[in-house]
This record gives structure tokens, C-alpha cells and sequence, in this order.
């Protein structure tokens, strides 16, 4: 090999300080080599070709627009647009549009670290931190792009729900401070979980202190866009769901969340007594039968009033009936609809998200930041064990301690 053919490998072979140097370079290079091979294919001859002479080959290069910054997840390079002139169709780049400043891919980076806890203060040292210094990114790009997930939300309230099989639904509210109000503003969730065991958020929409009233509007808005009744809904004791579902879904079954039952329950207990209490509380939900459940729970209350803990045994055996409605659904699910723990997941990082945002303008700005992260949320959520036997359940069937009932088996237990 001779010298200059050494020196130029020597050149060309990146080395571990500047790879990330070298490799924008020829990231640069190959999209400035496929525009120049869209002008050629456009004009239908290679520069410094001469033309024919006929109609089809009018048309001249005419130099390269100034240098623009594009950003890419690799970084941010800069390339030339290519210029024709005297050109009966104008020419269209479909590699890089006019206007565009970032990759697809980038765009939908800037509201995913919003929604992850980065405050729009902190875009332009984090972004060009890791797309380069010269990327063309700001505060103002990232509140332009939360304005179009208003119009987008819009869009998605008025979607017709008429082909969702929706089995199980969960529900909750999240807080957040809003305009010039007091008190924290409610956002009234709900996630459905389908028949073929998949887990979509229905909802997200404004409500007073989640009450009956607020809850209804949620669930009457649901029906009017076609979702039928839901086989169980899964909440907290104090929502005012129950009574909206008696308004609107009567036919739906009810289960409250243990997590918060046992919560409540130990409010009721001094703390010495508060671990050993855990223990057995916890135990109740895992009973394999309804039968063993209120053994459980006997044995808890008479411990209670034993020790004088009247309001803990009153605070467990206070509305029994909806904390075991889970016995009356398939075995395989009742790791899913005992808590509300399908919404607490999405949950926790959106709290981070409002606690980092203090107090936002707007109710509705609030509201679709929720959504937004919502759905950032619902693209990783998993499907329900068993999902074979979500459409039995949203077809009819009938279970007992997570068994199926066949026909012969009801007619004889009656």
C-alpha cells in the first residue's frame, strides 16, 4: 500500500474520542449525496450532463439553498437543498420537506421527556446535551407542540366506541392545581380492558371531587358514543362512581379496591399495632374462596374488638359485598380487578409529572398533559393472564370462586 493511500485510511478510520464526530459526518455526507440523487432524477440526467434538447429536459440545476441545521436522533448535522430553475413541475425533496428542522422520531421525543419530568426550562441544556449544540430546539417548540395536543385530544373525546368489547373498566381520579382555584382540580380516568385482553384508556376528563354527579357525565358520554356495559368496574371506596354506575350502567358488577380497604382499615389501628394487622389483612384478598375470605375476616374483626378497635372491624366488614365481587369472575383474573392497581402504575408518573408542573394555567392544559401521558402509558400496557377467557366473561359466562358454571352445574345448586 503506498503512503498517501495509508495516510487516507488513517483518515477515514474514526477513533473512540471522535466517533460520534465521525459518524454524524458520514450521516451528513450520504443525506447530501441522496438529495443531489433526487435533482438527478428529477431533471432525468447527471450534473454537468448536457441536455438533449427536447421539452422533457428543460430544467438546470441552479447551486444550493444556505446551509440548514437538521436534527436527527444521532444529532444535529447540516446540509445544503439543491436548487432547480426553469422547471415546468417545481421540484419536491422527499427525503427532507421544506421547513422541517428534526426527524419524525425527535418530535416524538420532546413531548415523551416533557411528560417524563422535564420542565420546559430545562429543554434547551438536556436536548442539546443530547442531540448537539447546534440543535434548533427551545422552551417555545416544546409549548407549541402541547398546543396541538389539545386539537388532538379534542379529536379523541368525540371517537365513536362502538366496536370496543370492554370487559373490565378501572377507575380514579388524579388531582392537580389549576388556574386561580383553591382546591386541586379533579381528572376522572378510566381504562378499559378489552375481550381479547388488551387494556385501553377509555376517559380523561374534568370532574367535581369525583362525585356521582361528575361521574355520571364521564359514564353517560362513554354510552353515548356506543361502549356497552361493562362486566365489573374496579374503584376506590369513595369515588362517586357507584352511584353514576346505578345511573348509567346498573347491570355492572362492583368491586372495590383492597388497597385502599387496607389502607383505610389501619388508619383505624395505633401504629405498634399497624405491621402485625398488615399481615393478616393482606391475607384476606388471596383467600381461595369467598367462603375462607369471611373466615378471614371474622377472625380479624373479633381480634379487633378483643383490643377494643371497634372502627377497624366496622371499616372491614363496611360495604363486604363489593370487596368480593372478584370471586364471581374467572381465577386467572383476580390478580387484575382485586385493586386498582392497572391505573395506580400509569399513575405514579403522572403525579410526577403535576407535582413538577406546581400549577398549570389551565384546567384543559392540565387535562391534556394527563392524556397525553396517559397514552404514552397505554402503548406499553400489558395484557390481563388468561385473555382467552375475556371474551367468556364479556359473552355471559358465570363463575363461583373462579370457576366456570356450566348449565348442569347451576341447575343443580338451585
Amino acid at each position: 500500500m503506498s503512503n498517501e493511500n495509508i495516510e487516507h485510511s488513517k483518515e477515514s478510520r474514526p477513533e473512540w474520542d471522535h466517533l460520534e464526530d465521525w459518524l454524524r459526518g458520514q450521516v451528513q455526507g450520504l443525506i447530501q449525496h441522496v438529495l443531489e440523487e433526487e435533482v438527478t432524477e428529477f431533471l432525468g440526467r447527471a450534473k454537468s450532463a448536457r441536455r438533449s434538447g427536447s421539452d422533457s429536459d428543460s430544467g438546470y440545476r441552479n447551486g444550493h439553498s444556505r446551509s440548514r441545521k437538521l436534527t436527527l436522533s444521532s444529532g444535529t448535522i447540516r446540509v445544503r437543498r439543491p436548487r432547480v430553475r426553469d422547471t415546468e413541475e417545481r421540484f419536491e425533496s422527499r427525503l427532507l420537506p421544506l421547513f422541517v428542522k428534526r426527524s419524525r422520531q425527535i418530535a416524538e421525543l420532546i413531548p415523551e421527556l416533557y411528560l417524563h419530568g422535564l420542565s420546559e426550562g430545562d429543554f434547551d441544556l438536556a436536548l442539546r446535551g443530547l442531540l448537539g449544540d447546534d440543535a434548533p430546539l427551545s422552551a417555545s417548540t416544546v409549548s407549541r407542540l402541547k398546543e396541538r395536543w389539545n386539537a388532538e385530544l379534542s379529536e379523541w373525546r368525540g371517537r365513536r366506541l362502538d366496536e370496543l368489547e370492554v370487559v373490565y373498566v378501572w377507575v380514579d381520579g388524579v388531582y392537580v392545581k389549576a388556574g386561580f382555584e383553591r382546591e386541586k382540580a379533579a381528572v376522572l380516568v378510566a381504562i378499559g380492558a378489552l375481550s381479547d385482553g388488551s387494556k385501553v384508556v377509555l376517559s380523561a376528563e374534568p370532574g367535581y371531587r369525583e362525585s356521582t354527579r361528575s361521574w355520571s357525565a364521564v359514564l353517560r358520554d362513554l354510552r353515548d358514543r356506543g361502549m356497552g356495559c361493562p362486566r365489573l368496574v374496579v374503584g376506590d371506596g369513595h369515588l362517586g362512581i357507584w352511584g353514576a354506575l346505578r345511573n348509567i350502567y346498573p347491570e355492572a358488577a362492583e368491586q372495590r379496591c383492597w388497597n385502599h380497604k387496607i389502607i383505610n382499615v389501619l388508619d383505624r389501628l395505633p401504629k405498634r399495632q399497624q405491621e402485625s394487622a398488615k399481615l393478616m389483612l393482606r391475607n384476606i384478598p388471596y383467600a381461595e374462596s369467598r367462603a375462607e375470605a369471611e373466615r378471614m375476616r371474622t377472625v380479624f374483626s373479633r381480634w379487633c374488638r378483643e383490643h377494643s378497635y371497634e372502627g377497624a372491624a366496622e371499616s372491614l366488614e363496611r360495604d363486604w359485598e363489593r370487596m368480593v365481587t372478584f370471586y364471581d369472575f374467572p381465577l386467572e383474573h383476580w390478580r387484575h380487578i382485586r385493586t386498582t392497581n392497572p391505573v395506580e402504575s400509569p399513575f405514579a408518573a403522572l403525579r410526577l409529572r403535576t407535582d413538577a408542573a406546581k400549577r398549570y394555567k389551565r384546567v384543559d392544559r392540565a387535562i391534556a398533559v394527563i392524556w397525553k401521558m396517559l397514552l404514552v402509558a397505554e402503548s406499553r400496557f400489558r395484557r390481563l393472564k388468561a385473555p382467552d377467557l375475556m371474551r367468556d366473561v364479556y359473552q355471559g359466562a358465570r363463575y363461583d370462586d373462579g370457576i366456570v358454571m356450566n348449565t348442569m352445574t347451576e341447575k343443580v345448586a338451585a
